[in-house]
């Protein structure tokens, strides 16, 4: 197989890697809080909005070592050793307990950071400028299918259901587990790259993430990584890149949480507000994937760059939020079990519930595409670290925003969003200007990034 055969295979198992694995921790997180209202009458006393902001809240603090962590050991063993604590997060809900529930919480968070830095290292080495936007649309495109199995499974299993039983519960937790440990398991078919690099050839990524048996060396490297990650920190390009990522923290969020949540506490849905969680999981499936083929793989067709696809991006979200706050009654993200009958200033439409859950998908896929593709870019010598950075944003605005569902009626949140959203659209554009400004310098096609 060619170089560039291989390159295009790591980035197709990385892919589908990471699908089995988040088919299995979306689908968990879409309907951790459904499941879990559910088991508050008994022994057990946990809040999934409390436990997505540990997650997250962990994940912003260890993405600061996650870059020396990915030096010692290697992207591909990170993520394997990530992926097992995945499956223990998940197998938790087969017999929950409040203290295993929030230790799972806080492992998963330290392996989320490992993981995503690993991702954005392989990512890299598997790219040059005229394939990572390639290459991020097939990543995401494929990640993005976890959301249609797991859900299609949970819409199927809970139709009809209003109460979610023990058995039930087990089945699925059972199922998830052991999709994730099949992603896992496939980080193992990760080829590696040979070092075509003459020896005097200076390169800021091998030296951070090159292999070597000296414990010394690693040692050096995970210290450089880490000083690394603390100086691109303070870059003008990721400081603006830093609101965009904290917008898509926020959405990141809604979407897989907030919203299933949302849908299932309608009442006036009838005896499917179970299953429309599933549904809506699917249609926000569906808009991440068309997302992520059209704007990764058909990328090249386009000489105009990044930011029309993250103008679409904003504008689509924009019409989701406006036809959410029609739709949803304001109390939804933080009604009882019994659900809310209020209405919002339309009777609650299953139709555009879905609509909007596609919506919601689409505009993700275009703001994630285009961070991906512009780190990659922009930070092609030093990928760990600006991906750890990327991780570390999102994850603790991602933190901030479970902890304020607990909380705020569903007009705040959407207000938070649309605020973030504009201003992180604007700094976007500033650095794709620089961006594009840099390329024209050296003589480049624009349309090849």
């Amino acid at each position: 197989m060619s170089s560039e055969g291989k390159k295009l295979f790591n980035i197709i198992i990385l892919g589908v890697s990471f699908m089995f694995i988040f088919t299995a921790f979306q689908s968990c997180g879409n309907i951790a809080q459904t499941v879990i209202t559910n088991l508050n009458n008994t022994d057990f006393h946990g809040s999934g909005y409390t436990s997505m902001s540990i997650i997250y809240g962990v994940l912003s603090a260890s993405n600061l070592i996650s870059p020396s962590l990915v030096a010692i050991v290697g992207p591909q063993f990170s993520m394997v050793v990530s992926g097992v604590f995945y499956s223990l997060y998940i197998a938790v809900f087969i017999q929950p307990a409040t203290w295993a529930f929030y230790t799972a919480s806080v492992l998963i968070g330290i392996a989320a950071a490992v993981l995503w830095t690993a991702q954005g290292n392989c990512l890299t080495e598997n790219s040059d400028e005229n394939t990572i936007g390639r290459n991020s649309g097939i990543f995401w495109a494929l990640l993005q299918f976890s959301l249609i199995f797991g859900n299609l499974y949970i819409y199927l299993a809970w139709q009809g259901k209003t109460h979610i039983s023990e058995s039930d519960r087990r089945t699925v937790f059972i199922a998830l587990t052991v999709i994730s440990l099949v992603g896992t398991v496939l980080f193992f078919l990760i080829r590696k790259q040979e070092d075509t690099k003459a020896p005097g050839d200076d390169d800021s990524t091998n030296e951070i993430l090159g292999e070597s048996s000296s414990a010394r060396n690693k040692m050096m490297r995970a210290v450089a990584a880490f000083k690394k990650s603390i100086t691109l920190s303070f870059t003008k390009e990721m400081l603006l890149l830093s609101v965009t990522t904290a917008y898509t923290g926020l959405v990141l969020t809604f979407f897989s949480g907030v919203y299933g949540t949302c849908i299932g506490a309608v009442n006036r849905f009838g005896n499917e507000e179970k299953s429309l969680i599933g549904l809506s999981g699917i249609f926000i499936g569906v808009g991440e994937i068309l997302g992520g083929g059209i704007f990764g793989l058909l990328s090249k067709k386009s000489g105009s760059g990044r930011n029309p696809v993250v103008m679409l991006g904003i504008f689509v979200h924009f019409i989701a939020f406006y036809l959410i706050f029609f739709n949803m009654p304001n109390d939804a993200p933080i009604a009882p079990m019994e659900g809310t009958n209020q209405v919002a200033y339309m009777t609650p439409s299953k139709e555009v519930a879905m609509l909007c859950s596609f919506l919601l998908g689409l505009g993700d896929s275009c703001f994630n595409t285009q961070l991906l593709s512009i780190l990659g870019f922009l930070y092609s010598e030093d990928s760990a670290p600006a991906f750890a950075i990327f991780k570390f944003v999102q994850s603790i605005c991602a933190a901030v925003a479970y902890f304020y569902s607990n909380y705020f009626l569903l007009q705040w949140q959407l207000l938070i969003m649309v605020l973030v959203g504009f201003f992180g659209t604007i700094t976007f554009f500033t650095v794709e200007w620089g961006a594009a400004a840099a390329l024209a310098a050296r003589g480049s096609d624009y349309s090849s990034i």
